[in-house]
């Protein structure tokens, strides 16, 4: 009996081990990125970023700019709390804290490329930027806010 528990604790041990870093190594594991600025880009809307709560934290400046037909979401001085599958979404709420005001309308730019430093991410051009009022990055496993920055057009 006593063989049979040791059996089923190393058992758990293995097959824990790998979703145990997999969900905590975020935490304590940067990934900076360095993107150029898109050349000769006008600015249409910005935003600051700031924290979820006292955990999830985020600062730096998103920027929508636009280069001819095409436009992009831009991080600048830009760094947010580390975590498992964070995304960058356009939202409809202009302050979303939670699941269900993220769930009141979004675009998915995509994975974020990085936790620290300036990035660029391509908007889709059939979004409609009018209906979109901040960015958010969003842990999809979780579905928690981890920053947001609520937009507003340039002047």
């Amino acid at each position: 009996m006593r063989r049979r528990w040791w059996r089923l604790l190393i058992l758990a041990v293995v097959a824990g081990a790998p979703i145990a870093w997999y969900l905590a190594s975020p935490l304590f594991l940067n990934r900076v990125v360095e993107e150029a600025p898109v050349g000769g880009a006008g600015e249409l809307a910005r935003g600051a970023f700031v924290d979820a709560d006292s955990f999830h934290k985020g600062s730096g400046t998103a920027l929508i700019v636009q280069d001819g037909a095409q436009r992009v979401l831009r991080f600048e001085d830009f760094q947010v709390t580390n975590g498992p599958d964070l995304y960058v979404y356009l939202a409809k709420h202009p302050q979303p804290r939670s699941r269900q005001e993220v769930a009141q309308g979004y675009v998915s730019l995509g994975k974020l490329k990085g936790n620290i430093g300036p990035q660029n991410y391509a908007i889709p051009g059939d979004v409609d930027l009018t209906r979109y009022r901040s960015v958010v990055i969003y842990c999809q496993p979780f579905h928690v806010v981890f920053s947001t920055a609520t937009l507003e057009e340039a002047r």
